[in-house]
């Protein structure tokens, strides 16, 4: 930790001597503040300062206040309508919703129920800023503890940016043994040569989540919970069901790309382009669950303390080829090689049979993409297939999108997707014997089509239909006790429909999400709460001769019951479960955010709504209760230097 807080204060301190250099007034989207001081310094545009994804998308800084920033503002800085937090930070999120539009090729790595925060290639951006710019995050955590993420980026030249980030975050929670540690550190850069023609960029992300484990509460407990029985309102006097027992997510990625454009489309007769590149990763995970002494209701073990650790090790080398040309579109290819080492450090010899140590093996995969503008219409494709590998998998993307005018735009695709399960439903060990497994499952299969419209006049529309074989998943066969890997032999099919509108009156609003789920097959194995809403009534004003933009009002979260999964803290994964209904219960948040020139300040009363109650019937998963009614506050500070 102390190493968390040295970082931090170095950010701080250079962005203090940043703005000691040179004395600018703070700059960014004007909303809330209208008046801006006078200055003899010319600012420079807010959309200079460039954000560009890892698909070379390319926005720029947004300082506003508005009520999607404050659906934002939480510990994994999205908007977290189709989750619902553990009772502490840092902890694991249960899913209300699904979306299945992933196109890995190869498994995915174990414990999935900690990778919300985990960061991937596609969290990554770059920068082009004509300052320094730093972006500043805190948030209050529950008992002792706190949670930030520190940014700053620089451009040391107009063809040099670098930045560098900490995002971190430990709190002791409300319950026993229930501490989180967790840290996200990211470094990028990018340069280009003057003319452009040559670019590279490369990150650094190394990351660990550490969780304490106490299994939720015991029975006794729960009752005593739901009962509100005023003895035990300091939740540390519950009884969990162990003390001993915790799991270590780590993660290192370095990526790296060049390209070198052969032909320019800004030379005077061009009318195509053609780029080449190529790029390497290489990444090493590993999770450990480690428990002092064994837990009953887990079974036997092999040993007399638990110390299970599993690690994937993966290089890859892609090269590409990218072709622009004014009738044709954009098409690009590329094709990688890939090593993958999965796997523990010894085989197990049962009486039933043997299990292996490692899945590795190399993959050549390769694919291609096309997009084009041709009457207002925007088309897009794209494909790829493991052409050499032990794993068969391969995706297809296709779609298009119209923009009937400034406001309206829809957009309709359809994605078909093939690959092999995650790592840890094909091959599991554990110092506990129920935890150890092989398989030889068949590919997951999901064909989805999926329709978008986005209009602020009418409304925003998200509709998708899913359909899924060989679909797999964790569940508690009868008369076991603790969960094992299943994959179901029938389709599944899976209907959702989510609609977006706010109204305004004057300085009022009135921001409305629904959602309407349907699992018309399978609906044992995918459980989703049928309606899922969310409304807030807020006002915004502008107080203080306009020198601060203010927004307060009340936020209504709520969905149906349904049969929500449950949480193995072995596994750190999520298993279905049929025999308890969780849910139907409203979560209502009141808020106070303002925004004084780039500060954006947040206080929110949580949950207020179970201060009028006298059961508590709110849980996040079986035995782990939702948060009570807590204080939180916060603010995202963006330094412009």
């Amino acid at each position: 930790m102390g190493k968390r807080l040295f970082l931090l204060l170095f950010i701080s301190v250079s962005c203090t001597m940043f703005s000691q250099i040179k004395n600018r007034n703070q700059r960014g989207n004007t909303q809330g503040t209208t008046n801006e001081e006078s200055t003899t310094d010319e600012k420079p545009p807010i959309n200079l300062y460039k954000i560009i994804s890892s698909k070379r998308d390319t926005t720029y800084i947004d300082t506003s206040l508005s009520i999607q920033k404050d659906y934002k503002f939480n510990y994994l800085r999205k908007d977290d309508f189709e989750l619902i937090p553990f009772n502490n930070v840092g902890q694991a999120y249960n899913t209300l919703a699904y979306s299945f539009r992933e196109k890995h090729l190869l498994p995915k790595f174990v414990a999935q129920g900690h990778h919300f925060n985990f960061m991937g290639h596609d969290d990554i951006n770059y920068y082009h800023v004509p300052t320094p710019l730093s972006d500043l995050y805190y948030k209050t955590a529950f008992e002792q503890g706190q949670q930030l993420d520190a940014f700053l980026t620089v451009n040391t030249s107009e063809k040099f940016n670098f930045s560098i980030a900490y995002k971190g975050v430990r709190s002791l929670g409300k319950y026993q043994h229930e501490l989180t540690s967790t840290g996200n550190f990211r470094f990028t850069s990018n340069y280009h040569t003057e003319s452009k023609r040559y670019q590279i960029r490369s990150y650094i992300l190394a990351q660990d989540i550490i969780n304490e484990e106490n299994g939720g509460l015991q029975e006794n407990a729960i009752q005593l919970f739901i009962e509100d029985d005023p003895e035990f309102k300091d939740r540390g006097r519950l009884d969990v069901r162990f003390e001993n027992a915790k799991n270590v997510l780590k993660g290192f990625r370095a990526f790296a790309e060049h390209e070198y454009q052969l032909i320019s489309d800004k030379d005077s007769l061009s009318t195509h382009s053609l780029t080449i590149g190529n790029n390497i990763s290489y990444d090493d995970k590993s999770y450990t669950y480690v428990q002092d002494s064994p837990f009953s209701d887990f079974g036997e073990s092999y040993t007399p303390n638990i110390h299970s650790r599993v690690n994937y090790k993966e290089f890859k080398a892609e090269g590409f080829a990218k072709y622009s040309n004014k009738v044709l579109g954009n098409l690009s290819a590329f094709a990688n090689y890939t090593e993958h080492n999965y796997g523990y450090n010894s085989v197990l010899i049962l009486d039933e049979g043997r299990i292996t140590n490692r899945i590795k093996g190399t993959t050549i995969q390769a694919g291609a993409t096309f997009n084009k503008e041709y009457k207002g219409f925007k088309l897009f494709g794209e494909g790829a297939i493991n052409v050499s590998s032990d794993f068969d998998g391969n995706y297809i993307n296709a779609g298009a999108s119209y923009a009937f005018n400034e406001d309206t735009n829809v957009k309709a695709e359809i994605n078909i997707h093939s690959a092999a399960p995650n790592y840890n439903f094909l091959l599991y060990q554990n110092d506990y014997k129920n935890y150890n497994w092989q398989t030889n499952f068949d590919n997951v299969k999901t064909q989805e089509l999926h329709l978008k419209l986005k209009s602020e006049k009418f409304f925003n529309a998200d509709i998708s239909y899913t359909g899924i074989d060989d679909y797999t998943y964790f569940g508690i066969k009868t008369n076991d006790s603790t969960p094992t890997p299943h994959q179901y032999g029938e389709r599944v099919d899976y209907l959702k429909v989510k609609v977006e509108k706010e109204f305004r009156y004057k300085r009022f609003a009135l921001a409305n999400t629904i959602m309407y789920q349907s699992v018309l097959n399978g609906e044992f194995i995918l459980n989703v709460p049928e309606i899922i809403t969310r409304n807030t009534l807020y006002y915004q004003d502008h107080w203080f001769k306009k020198a601060l933009f203010m927004q307060t009002g009340v936020t209504l979260k709520y969905f149906t019951e349904f049969n929500s999964n449950a949480y193995d803290p072995v596994l750190a994964e999520f298993y279905v479960q049929n025999d308890q209904e969780l849910g139907g219960f409203p979560m209502v948040d009141i808020f106070f955010n303002a925004k004084v020139r780039q500060t954006r300040i947040y206080f929110k009363f949580e949950n207020i709504n179970s201060l009028f109650s006298n059961t508590n019937e709110y849980f996040s998963a079986p035995g782990y209760p939702y948060r009570d009614p807590v204080i939180r506050f916060g603010l995202v500070w963006n330094f412009f230097l």
